[in-house]
């Protein structure tokens, strides 16, 4: 065991963990020059176009030094804010970090927060400093900053480049040098962390866990201590490029189990693996839930598929432990379900997740967040859905989900991000100076505020070079309508909203506008409005598309004509009563980018 070391990577999102997760790999000869390809560990396809890292993966690399041969278990974790539940799951699995930091960006948001996870389960971090190669790479400042966050000495900072493979070598030197081996007993009780798994067709859920007590060997029956079922150990393995069977893992190893289970629900990301007979008592204590904080329906295009979308989503969720999911119905969709998400990164991410891996076509509607809806008895109700709001004769107040905002960015762009936030009906609470242009503002604001287009305005603004990051600080009182889009006078209930009353005008202007540019023209006029309760607050009309019916006739009396047109009035009339408006998918995705 003392030859072991398990180790994950850190940094914010495009600092280059991918790339030298690749040249770990290569220096290890884990990989043949043959098989090597760029972002070896991200094996999705989504992945690799984006250029993101969406899930954790876990890789086990032998080395060795000074002729003692040790065994390193990768766990390469996304960088985005959006899937820090991925990065708190591999922290729980390992004893060492690796904090990456680019040179030429220096420190930002998400670097610091996923610093704070790896503290707080006591982990040893080793700072690298990545994109040496780079003339426009600044050591020295950054090293400063890194000194200044973590309290490190200069010479525990390794450089390093991902690209070219200079600093691998000390990297490795360092993983077994300050990384401590893992603690447990082979002896004791077997526990064991399941920290992430994936359903395969022909071999059903296959689960990933680390070994913090005991053994576990081939057809051994376990027990999953949360769900309470059991199983046999059909095969137990660790995870090199491919699955590695083995008879027997032991304490602080890294592997995966097959136990034949077909049911998604039955495997629990953070639950413990024990033996039946002679197993523990106590579960480990791996991670806290989850908390969505992004509410959207998502809808199967056609209404026949709803179980086809249903199993598609547990078979998701499996994947990604993050995503919550609940049936519901709407007038204007039919059956679907409100999903929960951690960000509009990751909304997006499983749309297309469903579109590519299931080939399931959905319908997404406005996203909003969770808001706490008080009656004049003083009971609470949770609001996931506008439609749930209760009726103005009986609702008391609202009260609304706030974040503390932390923004990093360079200092020539803090009036127009001081703005955006303002806009945003966010408060400023601090403002420091990391270094001489780089500044961390501090705000509280509206977690609703930044759902649709915040982060890509914010993006913007500042040519790129800010970084974001927030954290959930409870729930205050708020002065929220409900908005309701109104198509020929029918309530269309996939678009309505919660807003604050003083946004309420320009943001029900804007859909209204947006609406008529995208709904087809009919063969009679379409009323679009927005409206608060029985206040209609802005209307737009889609024009009738309109046959010529006089034109057959020319010359004689005006009677002829106004009879024609007459009888096309009635025509149109009784069609608007029967017609009924289909509005595209792609209306309720532009409802998501109005500012453009």
């Amino acid at each position: 065991m003392k030859n072991i070391r398990n180790f994950c990577i850190i940094a914010h999102i495009d600092h280059g963990k991918s790339t030298l997760a690749d040249r770990l790999l290569q220096t290890t000869n884990t990989i043949t020059s043959r098989q090597f390809q760029e972002q070896m560990l991200d094996n999705m396809d989504l992945e690799r176009e984006r250029g993101i890292t969406i899930k954790s993966h876990a890789i086990q690399m032998d080395y060795e030094q000074d002729g003692e041969k040790y065994v390193l278990n990768l766990i390469d974790t996304p960088g985005h804010v959006d899937f820090s539940y991925e990065v708190s799951r591999s922290i729980a699995a390992c004893e060492g970090a690796l904090l990456i930091v680019d040179a030429t960006q220096g420190i930002e948001a998400q670097t610091i927060s996923n610093l704070y996870l790896a503290l707080e389960h006591n982990l040893i971090i080793i700072p690298v400093l990545n994109k040496m190669d780079l003339d426009s790479a600044m050591p020295d400042e950054v090293s400063d900053q890194i000194i200044d966050l973590i309290g490190c000495d200069l010479e525990d900072i390794i450089p390093a480049s991902g690209k070219t493979g200079f600093g691998v070598d000390r990297i490795l030197e360092a993983i077994i040098a300050r990384v401590p081996a893992p603690t447990g007993s082979i002896d004791a009780p077997l526990q064991a962390l399941i920290f992430d798994s994936v359903f395969n067709s022909f071999r059903g859920v296959i689960a990933y866990f680390r070994i913090f007590n005991g053994q576990i060997s081939q057809g051994e029956r376990v027990k999953f201590m949360n769900t309470k079922k059991e199983y046999n150990a059909d095969e137990v393995g660790v995870l090199k490029m491919n699955q590695l069977p083995k008879k027997t893992l032991y304490a602080g190893d890294v592997g995966y189990i097959i136990s034949g289970i077909k049911e998604a629900k039955e495997v629990k990301v953070g639950d413990t693996i024990t033996h039946v007979k002679g197993g523990t008592t106590e579960a480990i204590q791996g991670f806290e839930n989850v908390k969505p904080m992004v509410f959207a329906g998502i809808y199967p295009v056609e209404n026949d598929d709803f179980e086809e979308l249903r199993t598609a989503m547990e078979k998701l969720q499996l994947n990604d432990a993050s995503l919550t999911f609940e049936p519901e119905s709407s007038a204007a969709l039919g059956f679907g379900f409100r999903c929960g998400f951690l960000g509009m990164l990751h909304m997006e991410i499983i749309q297309e997740r469903l579109e590519r891996e299931f080939e399931m076509t959905v319908i997404t509607t406005v996203p909003n967040v969770s808001y706490h809806a008080f009656n004049k008895k003083g009971e609470m109700r949770i609001v996931n859905n506008p439609s749930d709001l209760p009726g103005p004769n009986v609702l008391d107040y609202v009260e609304e989900p706030y974040i503390r905002a932390q923004i990093i960015t360079k200092s020539e762009f803090i009036g127009t991000i001081m703005t955006l936030c303002m806009d945003k009906r966010g408060l400023i609470k601090n403002q420091v100076y990391l270094s001489t242009d780089r500044v961390e503002l501090t705000f509280e604001m509206p977690l609703a505020e930044i759902v649709f287009d915040f982060y890509d305005r914010l993006k913007t603004l500042s040519r790129g070079y800010a970084s974001f990051d927030y954290h959930p600080i409870g729930y205050r009182q708020s002065e929220l309508v409900k908005l309701d889009i109104l198509l020929n006078g029918d309530y269309v209930d996939a678009l309505s909203s919660l807003i604050h009353r003083d946004n309420a005008y320009e943001f029900g202007k804007k859909i209204c506008e947006k609406l008529r540019k995208l709904i087809p023209r009919q063969q009679y006029d379409i009323a679009i409005q927005a409206g608060i309760g029985a206040k209609i607050i802005s209307r737009e009309t889609i024009k009738a598309l309109r046959k010529d019916v006089t034109a057959k006739c020319y010359g004689g009396d005006i009677s002829r004509k106004r009879k024609l047109l007459e009888k096309q009035k009635k025509g149109k009339k009784r069609m608007r009563q029967v017609g009924n408006v289909e509005i595209p998918q792609s209306a309720f995705m532009a409802v998501l980018k109005l500012d453009e």
